[in-house]
């Protein structure tokens, strides 16, 4: 466990921006950022980032929170670990208490698995450094392929030794699992129970996260002979910390490069992307050897709008290759293709030539994806009708995927002109396609929709604002929830009370009344308990007891003190209900009144709406109560149900009819 005054040194020096920035392109909005969501797949940027109140929000899907949340959600990390994280990033460090036999026995299986991972890494790369097997064989290898000691060790390879249990053996040794040997894959069992290594024999390629952390190993076969019975390449099986369709090989890497120069090449293995870095054109990831998918180009996504994808003029894999390159246009996405010379792959031609050289081939000879297409396909058209009419169709699905309608428009005319038809046509087709794909998707999400029924257009979530918003968020607890919103976001702030009857209603404030001041969490928790009322959540009911315990000390703030709460879910709740409102536009911002210069018509109301809630639901089941037909056999009870129905309905029409007055709940204290 982390203490709190470590984790408020971490906090400090947190800046969010910078954070978020490790993971996503941002770009100046006002006085906050936005980019792209990494939680989900969108063309335009709805994330959003406020360094004033250090908070990040995606105004689409919902989710953010401070650095630590982000960082647990993005990375899959726990709450320990994101500060662990911070910690590092800003030079604190930071100690957890020595763990029991217990708390190590509870550890993350996640956690677990990429420990082991890290610890396989350096295994690896000591056995390469540090063996007189590694360096004759593996090192060996890599100088073969021109790699510098530099780019090595920055991609972490190493070797495993051909002996066939060599690293389950230390793993065991060194107090590892034999499940999470299995688990990550590092290893296989046999049918006699034998435990053996996956890559013994190979040359190694750790795979990161775009954080950095290692969550898969490649590896490549040397012995020539062992290849023929064997594949050359072989790959970490998907796990619990693993999947391949969300993960790309040099990102972590590249990604600096990739914003700086605002463009990213797109390769196929390991080793073309080594040797291109080495080269210098560092901005270059690979989907290892697999069809490009959602996952991976929407990690592309957050860092740049411009791919190059590089061929190595296998006309083959090129074709196979294109409807990786149309979801690539779906999303947005300028794409180009640079096609190498024949006997050329992106290792071989990096490796030839000089970083001036390489960069300057890449400048010359890259082509817009369409043009590309086009110009390939008419090549095998020839002078043949139905093989150019299967042309025209697929450089029109190509075309019709684009989102812009002005590139689209572009690219139509060009093709148009290049291929000899009508823009008419072109447009005709795309239309088809369009109304195709619609009629799939609405199939697909509502079988039984009727296609001629006009749709009831949905509200913008991000039109809501302040209580609105958190009444949205939460249906069943929203009045609850707004409460507790009150004490997080303003808790320690005062208000004045008297001790007059009916004080909440302003009408009675007389000069000669005894007023008084006390935190907001104290009148909300005085208020309820005057009701015999209390709070239902039990998250809540602990966040209300630690407001009331530090409300009186001097200088706290109870949102900042939530937002940096060790308890995750304490400090989640604090940036959901924190914020809500702190984007708004400059129109917005001249229009809006914060909330807390009016806490003394606001906490009143909200508390009135919170019983107000709770009588109708009362009332709600006194009248279920009283439909029952059994009732009819107990004239008695039926009689007190029917006076409690009326007696609540008398207190439901004065609730709705004064807005602020105190009104005593006869029967609150048994809902």
């Amino acid at each position: 466990m982390i203490d709190r005054a470590t984790i408020q040194r971490v906090m400090d020096a947190t800046d969010i921006v910078d954070v978020v920035k490790e993971f996503v392109t941002l770009q100046k909005s006002g006085a906050n950022y936005k980019g792209l969501c990494p939680f989900h797949n969108e063309r335009t940027p709805s994330f959003s980032v406020s360094p004033t109140r250090q908070l990040c929000k995606c105004f689409s899907c919902g989710k953010g929170g401070n650095a630590v949340h982000f960082l647990m959600e993005l990375e899959h990390m726990t709450y320990p670990e994101a500060i662990k994280w911070l910690g590092r990033k800003y030079g604190i460090e930071v100690k957890e208490k020595e763990l029991t036999d217990k708390e190590k026995a509870q550890q993350s299986e996640r956690e677990s698995m990429f420990v082991l991972n890290e610890w396989a890494s350096n295994y690896f790369q000591h056995t390469l450094h540090d063996t007189p097997n590694g360096v004759a064989i593996g090192m060996a290898y890599f100088r073969s392929r021109g790699f510098r000691d530099d780019i090595i060790r920055k991609f972490a390879l190493g070797y495993s030794l051909e002996q066939r249990d060599a690293l389950a053996q230390a793993a065991l040794a060194h107090g590892f699992k034999k499940e999470f040997l299995l688990k990550t894959g590092l290893c296989y069992q046999t049918d006699d129970a034998r435990i053996l290594d996956r890559y013994h024999g190979r040359v190694i390629f750790p795979v990161h996260t775009v954080s950095g952390r290692i969550v898969a190993f490649g590896g490549r076969v040397l012995n020539t002979a062992k290849a023929k019975n064997v594949g050359k390449y072989v790959n970490s099986p998907e796990s619990e910390i693993y999947s391949k369709s969300h993960e790309l090989y040099g990102l972590f890497q590249a990604k600096t490069a990739i914003v700086k120069q605002g463009r990213c090449f797109l390769v196929e293995g390991y080793t073309d992307v080594i040797s291109m870095h080495q080269s210098g054109a560092e901005n270059v990831v690979a989907s290892s050897g697999t069809s490009l998918t959602e996952g991976q180009i929407r990690l592309l996504h957050r860092f740049t709008n411009n791919i190059t994808v590089l061929y190595d003029g296998d006309a083959a894999g090129i074709k196979a290759s294109m409807r990786g390159i149309d979801m690539l246009l779906s999303e947005g996405l300028n794409i180009k293709v640079l096609l190498l010379p024949d006997g050329d792959d992106p290792d071989s031609f990096a490796r030839k030539h000089k970083a001036d050289e390489f960069q300057a081939y890449i400048d010359t000879h890259q082509v817009d994806f369409i043009k590309f297409k086009t110009d390939l396909l008419l090549k095998d058209a020839a002078d043949d009708p139905l093989k150019k009419a299967e042309l025209v169709t697929n450089v029109v699905q190509s075309i019709a995927v684009i989102p812009d309608n002005i590139v689209r428009q572009m690219y139509i005319h060009e093709c148009a002109t290049n291929l000899a038809v009508s823009e008419e046509l072109i447009v005709n087709e795309i239309n088809k396609q369009h109304r195709l794909k619609q009629q799939q998707e609405a199939k697909k999400n509502n079988p039984h929709h009727d296609h001629n029924t006009p749709q009831v257009p949905t509200s913008d979530p991000t039109d809501q604002s302040g209580i609105q918003q958190l009444l949205a968020t939460n249906a069943e607890l929203a009045e609850e929830r707004i409460l507790i919103s009150l004490v997080i976001r303003y808790g320690n702030l005062p208000m004045d009370v008297t001790s007059a009857p009916d004080s909440h209603d302003v009408s009675t404030k007389a000069d000669n009344a005894q007023w008084q001041q006390v935190c907001v969490a104290q009148y909300i928790n005085n208020d309820l308990n005057a009701d015999g009322l209390a709070l239902r959540n039990e998250l809540y009911k602990k966040v209300m007891n630690e407001a009331l315990q530090h409300c009186a000390q001097p200088e706290w703030s109870a949102l900042a003190y939530f937002l940096n709460h060790p308890d995750p879910e304490i400090s989640q709740l604090a940036a959901d209900v924190g914020q809500d409102n702190f984007i708004l536009s400059s129109k917005q911002r001249e229009m809006y009144v914060d909330d807390k210069y009016r806490l003394d018509d606001l906490v009143p109301r909200i508390l009135h709406d919170y019983k107000h809630s709770i009588v109708k639901e009362q009332l709600k089941h006194l009248l279920t109560e009283l439909r029952n037909p059994q009732l009819m056999t107990d004239p008695e009870k039926a009689k007190q149900l029917m006076q409690q129905y009326m007696e609540i309905s008398m207190i439901e029409r004065e609730l709705a009819k004064v807005l602020g007055d105190r009104v005593i709940l006869k029967y609150g204290s048994k809902m």
